[in-house]
């Protein structure tokens, strides 16, 4: 199929999302957009369930947690673009979800400012993923001989990143002090908030593995283990609308705000992150930098694509992914929606070879040897289309390597917001800790919880980590090196370069198929913002070879889903269940410049717009 038959199809796709949201009724946080009785009326007349209605505006933020939308929202209000909201947010969002996110973890950003106070047109992917320590080499775990070394406690830290990459990317790029932009994590650190639902299922599985090994008291030290547990999990007894109050990590923050990067990276907070993990010295937090790239930039299913380039592995999946969806046009054309048979087997096929690539390729490409411009070439990628089997899945090997068989576990770790302001420029944000409560490490005096990002890393050659995946020792650990990411943040944009979506997600490897089933939700089968996010997925990582449902998929009648797992369980595939596949957040365009910004109900968050 060609590139030009493809455009001609999704053309009509777009029609029915430009339809849609024009239909939809704004709600907004801190304004009102009105429509007219005419739209409001075409809205009833709108496919599919209108379960919810999105915040729609001139400029939205979408973030999981409604004090991060909010924080956002501030800084549109106060004059700032997409990236001073983003950075304010995500400050934010390390107050609110300290088991998903915070300055004692990473995280990517990709940022497109089209028309803007700043002057000519900009896309940047700014990486400020943790690093590892210069004492921590490619034998050092299996020298350790330690279990859990690198998830629990401070072997399992790798060198923050956060606090040096929101600075860097709002000197780059935003327009406001980085006291205004601070100013609400200042509040809601120092005032607190109260927990949420997802709040609590968080500490209650963290609550169940510390009853299940008491050894890690002692490897994580009883002031941070009692920090940990009295703070952040509430003595054992975390429940809903419990105040969480910060007061050592609002003062982190303000010396942040007063200091600048030099306030976390030099001085009492990085010496008592040194006392915290022995393995890292304070030349590697100075030495740490942001590094800066181009995003991977390719045109899929009539638009243009900014993805994440690595270390993240989401941007190149992404791609992999709907280069061979694009491929068999009649399959994707003819599918009323997600549910449907034939294009569910197609779409799982396609993320079992880009999966499989991941697992053989991807790394960090300033230690190791990855041929991006290969794996990514249209030829290339068209021929592993051509294996294709509608009838049956293919055999294991037929995707990559022998395999191992590996659980994939829950996951809270990650954190992802996403923004477009008025003048129709967009940031992604996706920041980590990686598991819940990250290490499990904390720094009491400065309010830190620290990640456990070095189990991204092959650790144990040829087993698989945490969330099941199974890597190369292209991604073994090093000095300086950064590991492998599943984050995906993405920016989507039509042909005369305006904004058109805005999606990452949270959830382990689950954050690529999450983020690119929602975007093909809203760009192919004409949803809502809600509805695309809200729509039920499934999830294939190549290895363990199983495809997982989201419980989602029971909630309808069993006539919605029974026929599509007997199809693809006749077609061969493994079919297992599993809470949530991603927590998605996300921002479509109408055709008149508004944007729908929908957050992830899996995770309860609630977005903003003015």
């Amino acid at each position: 199929m060609t590139t030009t038959a493809f455009h001609a199809t999704v053309t009509r796709h777009r029609l029915g999302i430009g339809l849609l949201l024009c239909a939809l009724i704004a709600v907004t946080a801190g304004g009102c957009h009105s429509h007219s009785a005419g739209l409001a009326h075409q809205m009833d007349r709108a496919p599919g369930p209108d379960w919810s209605q999105p915040t729609y505006a001139r400029g939205v933020v979408a973030a999981d947690h409604r004090i991060g939308s909010q924080a956002g929202l501030d800084m549109l209000r106060q004059g700032g673009n997409a990236v001073d909201a983003a950075v304010a947010a995500a400050f934010c969002q390390a107050v609110v979800r300290p088991y998903s996110c915070g300055l004692g973890g990473g995280g990517f950003m990709v940022v497109y400012l089209n028309r803007n106070p700043l002057g000519r047109p900009v896309s940047a992917a700014l990486i400020y993923r943790e690093r590892t320590p210069s004492a921590v080499g490619p034998e050092y775990y299996v020298s350790l001989g330690i279990p859990d070394a690198s998830t629990i406690g401070p072997d399992a830290v790798g060198i923050p990143g956060t606090v040096a990459g929101l600075l860097e990317t709002l000197d780059r790029y935003g327009t406001l002090d980085r006291g205004i932009v601070l100013q609400p994590a200042i509040a809601a650190a120092r005032d607190g908030f109260a927990i949420d639902d997802h709040y609590v299922g968080a500490c209650e599985r963290v609550i169940e593995k510390l009853e299940q090994h008491p050894e890690w008291r002692q490897r994580l030290g009883e002031p941070g283990f009692r920090f940990l547990w009295e703070r952040f999990l509430f003595s054992g007894h975390p429940t809903v609308g419990d105040t969480l109050k910060q007061p050592e990590l609002a003062r982190t923050l303000e010396m942040i705000e007063k200091y600048g990067a030099s306030g976390f990276y030099a001085g009492p907070v990085a010496a008592a992150i040194i006392e915290a993990c022995p393995q890292m010295t304070q030349q590697d937090l100075a030495a740490f930098e942001v590094e800066s790239k181009q995003p991977l930039k390719a045109n899929r299913l009539g638009y243009r694509f900014l993805a994440m380039p690595l270390p993240s592995s989401g941007g190149v999946a992404m791609l992999e992914t709907l280069r061979i969806l694009e491929h068999y046009e009649s399959v994707v054309d003819h599918a009323p929606g997600p549910a449907d048979p034939g294009y569910a087997h197609l779409l799982t096929e396609a993320m079992k070879h880009a999966f499989a690539d991941r697992a053989r390729w991807l790394a960090d490409d300033q230690y190791a040897s990855v041929p991006l411009g290969h794996l990514l070439d249209n030829d290339r990628v068209d021929r592993l289309a051509e294996r294709f089997d509608p009838a049956r899945t293919l055999d294991s090997q037929d995707y990559g390597s022998s395999q191992i068989t590996a659980d994939v576990i829950e996951d809270a770790g990650t954190s992802h917001l996403s923004v477009v302001d008025r003048w129709g420029n967009a940031a992604a944000c996706t920041e980590t800790i990686n598991l819940e409560f990250g290490s499990l490490l904390c720094v009491p005096e400065f309010g830190l919880v620290l990640n456990n990002e070095m189990d991204d890393f092959v650790t144990d050659p040829g087993q698989p980590n945490a969330f099941g995946l199974v890597q190369s020792d292209r991604n073994l650990p090093e000095p300086g090196k950064r590991p492998l990411s599943s984050m995906s943040p993405t920016i989507v944009l039509d042909d005369a370069g305006h904004v058109v979506a805005v999606a990452g997600a949270s959830g382990g490897p689950r954050i690529i198929s999450g983020t690119l089933q929602v975007l093909l939700n809203g760009l192919l089968f004409r949803m809502s913002p809600n509805q695309a996010v809200a729509a039920p997925r499934i999830h294939h990582q190549w290895l363990p070879n199983t495809l997982w449902f989201e419980n989602r998929w029971k909630q309808g009648s069993s006539d919605s889903y029974d026929p599509l797992i007997r199809d693809l369980r006749d077609r061969g595939h493994a079919v297992d269940w599993r809470p949530d596949i991603g927590n998605v957040q996300l921002i479509l365009r109408a055709p008149d410049g508004t944007y729908g910004a929908a957050s992830d109900p899996r995770k309860g968050g609630e977005p903003a717009g003015w």
